[in-house]
């Protein structure tokens, strides 16, 4: 079924505007934490639910397009099946060659709202070796909850990524993978929390790696790990 934004609901055409301005700003994130170069990676968000009858749409990155010239006006608004609506963005522009993946996450993990992906160097090595990166600091147990999971290789193009992304992290707490030889992907309850754990996973990726340059780093129990992850999700900051 081929839909057109200008024919959808107000509701859900405001929601659309609404999620297109939140998904465009975040992008900036990207460059900023130089998790990306030139116009690799993307963020993107599901559109809050309005109507039974619309079926679940997402907002992402153009592909190919500098993170210079994103806009509002151009992120591309797609449904769970990675399909491109009418109205929604210039005819010219395709979305994102992830699209596929961030689509099937979004439906298989209902509590996802917000998917992310770079190549943000140490993730990315570490992902090149296929190795997890293992928690030995506290800011992991706090955010990751254990370690950065791997997951297996799969090609771009089709939904293979995405499969391997909610295979992989299905009963984990960590809101990171590492495809294997390709890089993190990360979800959260929206972009925003994706995005923070893009830079977070980026951070730890490269703390530990020059851990291990001086020796080998020192794991933290794992009722330790349990107990910070419990504080930071459950006490930390403001309510």
């Amino acid at each position: 079924m081929t839909l057109v934004l200008t024919e959808l609901p107000a509701p859900t055409q405001e929601a659309v505007a609404a999620t297109r301005e939140r998904v465009a700003a975040l992008h900036a994130e990207l460059p900023r934490n130089q998790l990306v170069v030139w116009t690799a990676g993307n963020v993107s968000e599901r559109v809050p639910a309005t109507s039974a009858e619309v079926p679940g749409l997402l907002v992402i990155k153009p592909s190919g397009v500098s993170y210079d010239e994103l806009s509002a006006e151009n992120m591309v608004v797609c449904t769970l099946d990675g399909a491109k609506i009418l109205d929604g963005t210039p005819d010219e522009l395709t979305p994102s060659s992830d699209t596929a993946a961030h689509a099937y996450v979004y439906e298989h993990m209902d509590e996802v709202g917000g998917v992310v992906h770079t190549h943000s160097t140490y993730a990315t090595a570490w992902a090149a070796r296929g190795q997890e990166i293992p928690c030995v600091l506290t800011m992991m147990a706090d955010e990751f909850g254990g370690p950065v999971p791997i997951g297996p290789f799969a090609v771009i193009g089709d939904d293979s990524i995405g499969r391997g992304i909610v295979e992989t992290l299905q009963g984990h707490r960590s809101p990171a993978v590492l495809m294997q030889n390709h890089g993190p992907f990360t979800i959260g309850t929206d972009a925003r929390a994706a995005v923070k754990a893009a830079v977070m996973v980026e951070e730890v990726a490269r703390t530990v790696h020059i851990s291990r340059q001086l020796g080998e780093p020192l794991p933290i129990e794992q009722g330790l790990i349990d107990s910070l992850y419990a504080r930071y999700q459950n006490v930390y900051g403001q309510r």
